[in-house]
Order: C-alpha cells, then structure tokens, then sequence
C-alpha cells in the first residue's frame, strides 16, 4: 500500500515523523514523505527532517512563498501531476496549512482516499486563514483522525457522518515521546545565560500580532516590562524580525539586556528550551498542546484557539497585547490553576493510526 505524507510547514514535519516510522516499520504499508515546499528556510523546515530521523523527502514539489491563493493554486498544480504519475492508495494530511488544503482537493478530485490527521479543531474564527483550510479539508476528506473528543463534537456539529470520524489522539505527543531523550541531553537555556525555570520563552508570528506597528510596539513594550521580572529568550520568526526592523521596533528588544534575541530552532534545541522554560508567551498552535503536556503555563496572545481542551484541561491561557503583563504576574505569583493531560495524548497516535490503515 502507497501513503502519501504530506509535509509543507515547520509543524508537519513533526507530525509525519512519527507516523512515518510506523508504517514504514509494518509490512505493506509504504510511506513516502511529500514536501510541497511551502516553507523553504532551512531553520524552518529542513532541520527538521534531521531532527526526526526521517529520509530526504521522496518529492519534492518545490512551491515557495506566495500569496494563499498562489501557495494553494500552486501545490493542486504541481501535486496532481505527481498523483497522475505515482497513483497512491492513500493521501494523509496534517494540521491547516494551505499545502494541506491543497492536496486533498488534488486528491479527492481524483478518487484518491484522503485522510485528515489532526481534524476537527476548530477556533471558530474565519478571519484565520487556517480556519477555513480546517473546515475545507474536513468537509472533502475521506478519514477524519481527531486529537480530542471536542474535534469529534465539531465535526458532528457540521454534519460529518460517525463512520468518517476517529479520536486517534495527539500526534505531537507521538512526536515529543520520540525525541525526549535527544531534548534533554541538551542545555541549551545555558547558551543564553539561563537557568532552568529560570526564564521564558516567547514565539510570535501571527499577523495580527506583528504586522501593524500599534499592536506589535505595545507587545515588544510589554515583554520589556515583563522581562524585568523574568528573562526572556525570543527567537524570532523571520516574519517578525522583517516588520520589527520595518516598524522601527527592533531596539525595544535588542537594547534589553534581560532579552535574548536568537533565530529559530530547530525540534531539539527548541523543546529543550520549553522543557526548562519556567512558561511560555506565544500565538503558535502547536506549543499550546506541548506545554500542557508537560504542566508548563502557556500565554496564548490570541482570542480564541483551535485547540480549546488546552484551556479547559490543560495549562494554556487566552491573553490580548493589553493585558499580557497581568496574566503573567498572576502566572508567575501562582494564581493559575495546574493543568492536566487530555485523554490519549499518551505517545501511540501513530501506532492508532497505523492500525486503521492497515485495516482499509
């Protein structure tokens, strides 16, 4: 059996590797790893392929940057040509980038079975271009695999038949489990002149956050105030660094000396700074679910978040610009209450997942 793994963005590597390693351990079951692209810094994507011990990607679609139509457009194009010429049993997606979208319209419009890993999240918010790639590649794919039963809720909200919908559990967990012992080797916090639970960490690179100069002047004022309670350490997504230098802003932070100012990581060296991070302040995805995994608190500088059993279940706590310096003092006063880990976030959603393929 051919399966596609489709892989654009910095978190689908990591959510392909472990599924990789599992299916190509069994008989029959024949993963090749799909890169679209998308992303093509080599802090950004590349690294991680190295991290996780996976094979150079088998294909290559070689999309790049581009405006969301032009990504989406592009990887239908150059990914159906692929599908023509490799015929695949199965085409897995990952997460809601626009590759993911992307490639399951290529592939269900050619009879193709789909699967979505990671479905079901939803934010509720259609002004987030990942909301509508969620809501898409879950109306069109063949197999939805949650991470948590309120993806199942949602899907059922939006007419999606029980037989389509499987709670498989929390991929990245697969992927921290896999690496853990790589992670902790590291010290990477020492690099900067940490200590553990000694600092914070921070990642910002939602639009709304960092491309108008008001919202990201008042955030960079906001981690200075912060940062003379706890250190910082930032590093800096290439958008963020771009509109910083653009906006004027740069010197708010790189004149601090309570705040490191590093480029991005790859997998290892990153979760090795969030194993000893005392908490994080971030408007990522993917780290909300990490960072309740392990009890660390997470800032979430956004309204809303796809992944809402982090709030109900687990560390994570919604904040805006204007009041992130009084989540975190409560947080750092210990006036949050302690988290705890959602069902099947247990490090075998691969080995779940492998199972329902090798049944079809």
């Amino acid at each position: 059996m051919k399966i596609h793994l489709i892989a654009a963005a910095r978190p689908n590597f990591m959510k392909i590797a472990p599924l990789y390693h599992e299916l190509a351990s069994r008989k029959n079951l024949g993963p090749v790893i799909v890169h679209t692209g998308q992303h093509y810094d080599l802090n950004m994507s590349d690294i991680f392929f190295s991290d996780f011990g996976l094979p150079a990607p088998h294909i290559h679609l070689g999309v790049g940057s581009g405006t969301h139509a032009q990504q989406t457009g592009n990887v239908m194009i150059a990914y159906e040509k692929v599908l023509f010429e490799t015929k695949p049993d199965l085409v897995v997606v990952v997460g809601d980038v626009n590759s993911t979208v992307a490639a399951t319209l290529a592939a269900v419009k050619l009879g193709i079975q789909t699967a979505h890993l990671e479905a079901g999240l939803r934010s509720g918010d259609r002004t987030m271009p990942e909301e509508i790639n969620r809501i898409v590649t879950d109306s069109i794919a063949d197999h939805l695999w949650t991470p948590s039963p309120d993806g199942n809720d949602n899907l059922r909200k939006e007419g999606v038949a029980d037989e389509k919908i499987t709670l498989v559990g929390n991929i990245m967990i697969d992927s921290l489990e896999m690496a853990r012992q790589r992670i902790e080797a590291q010290a990477v916090y020492l690099d900067y002149g940490c200590q553990k639970k000694q600092y914070g960490l921070v990642t910002l690179h939602r639009p709304s956050n960092v491309d108008h100069p008001d919202t990201l002047k008042l955030l960079c004022t906001e981690l200075a105030r912060i940062s003379e309670r706890l250190p910082l350490i930032f590093p800096i997504h290439p958008r963020t660094r771009a509109n910083l230098e653009k906006f004027g802003l740069n010197h708010i932070l790189a004149d601090n000396d309570n705040i490191r100012l590093i480029d991005p990581l790859g997998y290892i060296h990153f979760m090795n700074l969030v194993f000893n991070a005392r908490l994080l302040i971030t408007d990522s995805g993917g780290v909300q679910e990490e960072t309740t995994y392990l009890g660390i608190p997470c800032l979430t500088l956004r309204p809303n978040t796809e992944r809402p059993v982090t709030v109900t279940q687990g560390t994570n706590r919604l904040c805006t610009p204007a009041d992130i310096f009084d989540t975190f003092t409560a947080t750092l006063d210990g006036r949050m209450p302690a988290g705890k880990i959602p069902d099947l976030w247990d490090g075998r959603t691969a080995r779940r997942v492998a199972d329902l393929i090798s049944r079809m």
